[in-house]
């Protein structure tokens, strides 16, 4: 087929911002329970409202195989613990305990399966200004346990702690606490047997992925917990000739009851295993990858037990998720072949051989998978359960990303996935080169993957060049990597992020002279640094980002309130460094033009941030734009505010660069008095 030869970046496109929410979901938290499924779907176009679904897989209440949610249409499942959440709902016997966005109680709802009778939640937390994640069942004393954020009036710091919760509904006025004393809890665990407890913990400024520690303590005869020792994590001590720090993710109790727990002692996130009777610690796996990631919400897993012999688990190297089996007893790695590049959110029944879990590969949207081994016929079988939308758009529309590697300034290796544009029915004008947008993933400690995502696929099938960077501090590649971040934010990330830029100038993919960088939250900060200490950029599009880290230091909620700490330095000791690499502070350097997209009910990053930017900007008459979205918090939720965000993004870059699109575009809200170029 002979394709219509149009300008970069103003071909016509199928890929439409309201695919992005039309009919789409996002998938969150699969458990097992038995046969079911079940898993959290949030719906855009019910403004971000998360309900808990399950697949019935017993036929009694529903015809085996169908789906339904198990609450009721009022409720948004959602936590706000750390902000960002996570473990949000726990599934019991047949019972579900959960969190209300409404009030962040936790409720509890029987699964009537048998019955088409509805049954209202029964909250189980008494009324007040408490947050709780990361739920698990202490069967032997009949007790919900769970991480509970406590929050006070007089704008002092939350308390953090791990609580009992009876089940029969007695804690409605008070609940009690188990531990206490650190600034940060989360994964508390009991033993099979109900002999032990075990958690993790952190103290400022440690983020966890930094520095964090694992307890165990056992339970006395009253139900209240005693000989507490630390496990794993935190600084190494003259026996082990380690002075380093130690990050300790997801513990979890094996059906034989060892504790297992993943560590980055060895450089790399890898499995280790430690025997309560013995107190010995040993290694299950090491090799070069990491089974672990950054710790941002609660209930994140990345293997499981499918019986009392056998782990599931995935994990990472050069930006692609693998997915394994490994025999405990002999420490055997058995890789699994899946069709998926990126595999998350492991979660097992060790009665059934069977996992579940979220998967996507380069060309398809996420999916719920369902793995199970059969003993009888010698295989291993997955279904897929749930998907996040119906894909209508043809493979063929899609750009294949491609893995590079390049130098910064600093001779050091930096990754990132490639997109060129792409579109079945258009070229580019022969001897022109396309528009690039760089993308900056948030965190900074986080990582972007080679996974299908159809907000880059909307700026590929237009004709732009994308490049997802995973910049120095990213995670997937160590520990030393990640820590090349420390007391550099704002710089490294910076130079990695330009140096990025300028490669894929000089192997002549993209066009110099249309060259924009994105990114939200700390890569807003990325983007705003960039556009204001470097000249490599055209135009930049900063969502919910920081332009001054003096406001952020003051001004953020707990779980980062020390973060800087660690990536710039102690504040406010070191508040010149702060103004030094605040976009605020040399809002004279920056000289192109910017958008920015900001939630008015964002906690994570004010809105004051952008107000400042904007009010510097405006003043110095650069063209600037300022979209806001009042009932939006950190990230946008709702299919109106996602499709228009995308929409007046693309709409910004066509009035920059000069494109002329035909599709019908928002005017984007400039605030200089700058003659406009008027949007097509």
């Amino acid at each position: 087929m002979t394709k219509q030869t149009l300008p970069y970046g103003s071909w016509p496109s199928t890929i439409t911002s309201q695919l992005l929410t039309q009919g789409m979901s996002q998938l969150n938290e699969p458990q097992l329970s038995g046969e079911n499924c079940y898993w959290l779907e949030s719906l855009p176009e019910e403004k971000g409202r998360t309900a808990i679904m399950c697949q019935c897989a017993d036929g009694s209440r529903y015809a085996e195989g169908s789906q339904y949610s198990i609450t009721p249409d009022s409720v948004n499942v959602r936590t706000r613990a750390h902000e960002y959440g996570g473990g949000s709902y726990h599934i019991h016997k047949d019972t579900v305990y959960f969190i209300d966005d409404s009030d962040q109680r936790i409720y509890q709802l029987p699964i009537n399966k048998n019955s088409n009778e509805a049954t209202s939640p029964k909250p189980l937390t008494p009324e007040g200004n408490y947050r709780y994640a990361d739920f698990c069942i202490d069967d032997e004393r009949q007790q919900l346990i769970c991480v509970c954020e406590i929050h006070k009036e007089g704008g002092n710091e939350p308390e953090n702690c791990i609580i009992s919760v009876q089940l029969d509904g007695s804690s409605t006025t008070a609940f009690s606490v188990l531990v206490f004393g650190n600034d940060f809890y989360s994964n508390p665990r009991v033993s099979p047997d109900g002999t032990y407890i075990s958690w993790l913990t952190w103290q400022h400024p440690n983020m966890p992925w930094d520095n964090s520690e694992c307890w165990i303590a056992e339970f006395s005869s009253f139900g209240l917990l005693h000989k507490q020792h630390k496990v794993a994590g935190g600084v190494g001590d003259s026996n082990d000739n380690s002075s380093r720090n130690e990050s300790v993710f997801q513990p979890q109790w094996s059906p034989t009851g060892e504790l297992f727990f993943v560590s980055d002692r060895n450089n790399w996130w890898n499995i280790y295993r430690y025997n309560p009777s013995t107190k010995s610690t040993s290694t299950l796996l090491s090799m070069d990858a990491e089974f672990a990631t950054p710790q941002w919400v609660f209930g994140m897993s990345t293997y499981g037990f499918l019986n009392s012999f056998t782990i599931f688990c995935c994990y990472t190297q050069k930006g692609r998720w693998f997915a394994a089996t490994i025999d405990i007893l002999s420490g055997h790695f058995t890789p699994v072949e899946l069709p998926y590049t990126g595999i998350q959110s492991i979660h097992c029944n060790d009665e059934t051989d069977t996992t579940i879990f979220i998967a996507a590969d380069e060309k398809q949207l996420t999916s719920i998978v369902k793995w199970h081994v059969d003993t009888q016929q010698n295989k291993n079988t997955f279904d897929v359960i749930a998907k996040s939308g119906d894909l209508t758009i043809a493979t063929d529309e899609i750009s294949a990303p491609k893995a590079i590697t390049f130098k910064n300034s600093q001779d050091q290796d930096v990754h990132g996935f490639y997109y060129p544009p792409h579109n079945q029915y258009h070229e580019g004008s022969k001897g022109t080169l396309p528009p690039l947008l760089v993308m900056c993933h948030g965190g900074p400690t986080g990582a972007t993957s080679a996974t299908f995502n159809l907000k880059i696929q909307y700026w590929t099938n237009r004709g732009f060049a994308v490049f997802d960077i995973n910049y120095s501090g990213s995670t997937g590649y160590g520990r030393a990597y990640r820590d090349r971040l420390k007391g550099q934010w704002g710089v490294l990330d910076v130079d990695d992020i330009c140096a990025g830029a300028d490669y894929l100038v000089q192997e002549g993919w993209v066009d110099p002279q249309r060259v924009a960088v994105r990114g939200s939250s700390a890569g807003g900060y990325s983007v705003l640094a960039a556009l204001t200490f470097r000249n490599n950029f055209k135009a930049g599009a900063s969502l919910y980002g920081i332009g001054d880290l003096n406001l952020l230091a003051e001004d953020t909620h707990k779980f980062e309130s020390r973060y800087l700490d660690q990536l710039i330095g102690p504040y406010p000791q070191e508040k010149a460094l702060y103004n030094e690499r605040s976009p605020l502070h040399h809002v004279e350097q920056l000289q192109c033009p910017v958008i920015f997209l900001q939630g008015l009910a964002d906690k994570v990053v004010p809105p004051n941030q952008a107000e400042a930017m904007v009010a510097a900007l405006t003043e110095k008459n650069i063209p600037v734009a300022h979209v806001t979205f009042p009932e939006e918090g950190h990230g946008f939720r709702q299919a109106e505010n996602i499709r228009y965000a995308l929409d007046v993004e693309y709409a910004f870059y066509a009035n920059i660069f000069n494109l002329e699109t035909k599709e019908t575009l928002p005017e984007v809200p400039f605030v200089t008095k700058r003659t406009q170029k008027e949007t097509r």
